[in-house]
């Protein structure tokens, strides 16, 4: 069961498709600033109480990067290892078509979790309109993801806290879990920065090294063998060790609640910066702060996706992308953790505070 507050949702819809076997569902928290913005996950166990969730942190991540967006999230329960990519397609395809009495007028949609620019183009094409998604093919308009733009403002947002938390940027240690679209891109300018790559895991293991990785080699391992784990010489480690070594910035950069009560108390980074979402419990990160652990939050520091996703809504260009996201990104952060320090509050409960600000002003416009 999910719970309705003052926010949201506003929406939640439950769309079957017996001849493709889609069983997706949308829910559309709020629309105050604007239409609803979030991607389209494909996992089998994923629920309508995640997608609340996730839906609920769009709220806050568009009003906190000050897009004329609202918050909204879809899924599909479906495992796409045991799918075609025609299955796959089918269901994107009715998924797009049943949308349309909310879809893009309430609804705007993006890549999630096995979903990316083919399936957006295959959604839009489905649903009869080019604004039903960002994320789309660049024959389509659209602005790939595979530019960066999520890791990007991650950096940005890791540049921002480690200056106001006392750590050199140029001389600093970093461990980055999750070497996907985000992590890579973020390790990728990190160390461009001057930081020390030490530790980077995905789905098979952790590699570790102390004298840091060349990123750029990280990468052609990742993508010639399939995991981080292949890179020669590097001790392998358990997946959730990541969590617990001494660095000073640590990036979850992509499996939800990485952090959780068990190894809370593990954590020894100086600093973290959620590139991934729901990176852990809110009360977990109350924890943390009460410890001197800074942690940006996820709907700050991970906002590049979704500003790049204006950008590509009002047909802007990747150029205009990324300096957008390195502005929003930096001034954003810079405020939230300002706030936090000013009123000794953890971030997230100044960031919570700043969007809901927004929201509010938002609805009660609305209204009148």
């Amino acid at each position: 069961m999910i719970s309705n507050d003052v926010f949201g949702p506003e929406k939640v819809l439950e769309v079957f498709d017996y001849k493709s076997g889609l069983h997706g569902f949308v829910v559309i928290d709020n629309t105050a600033l604007g239409p609803g913005k979030g991607g389209i996950r494909m996992t089998p166990g994923v629920s309508v109480e995640e997608v609340f969730k996730l839906a609920r942190t769009m709220t806050w991540k568009t009003s906190m990067a000050g897009l004329p967006f609202g918050g909204a999230k879809a899924g599909i329960a479906a495992d796409p290892r045991n799918l075609t990519q025609k299955q796959k397609d089918a269901m994107m395809a009715a998924f797009g078509k049943a949308l349309r009495p909310v879809c893009p007028s309430l609804y705007v949609s993006a890549p999630d979790i096995n979903t990316a620019e083919h399936e957006m183009g295959v959604f839009a094409k489905a649903n009869g309109s080019l604004k039903a998604c960002t994320g789309k093919p660049k024959k389509m308009g659209g602005i790939p993801h595979e530019l960066g733009s999520t890791g990007f403002g991650v950096f940005h947002a890791a540049k921002v806290a480690a200056r106001l938390s006392g750590i050199e940027l140029s001389h600093a240690t970093v461990a980055v879990e999750g070497f996907g679209n985000v992590g890579s891109f973020a390790a990728k300018f990190l160390e461009k920065e001057g930081a020390k790559i030490v530790a980077v895991s995905d789905s098979k293991g952790i590699v570790y090294c102390p004298d840091g990785f060349d990123v750029a080699m990280l990468s052609k391992v990742k993508s010639s063998t399939g995991s981080v784990v292949n890179y020669e010489g590097t001790p392998v480690s358990r997946v959730d060790s990541i969590v617990s070594l001494k660095v000073d910035i640590l990036v979850p950069a992509a499996v939800p609640d990485l952090i959780t009560p068990s190894n809370v108390g593990s954590v020894q980074a100086r600093l973290i910066v959620e590139g991934s979402n729901i990176t852990m419990a809110p009360e977990l990160e109350e924890q943390l702060h009460a410890r001197g652990i800074r942690v940006v939050p996820d709907f700050v520091a991970n906002a590049g996706g979704v500003i790049s996703s204006y950008v590509e809504y009002i047909k802007g260009t990747p150029k205009k992308m990324f300096e957008l996201v390195e502005k929003k990104v930096s001034a954003n952060t810079l405020q939230v953790l300002k706030a936090s320090e000013k009123k000794g509050v953890s971030p997230r409960m100044a960031a919570e505070e700043i969007a809901m600000q927004r929201v509010v002003k938002a609805m009660k416009k609305r209204k009148s």
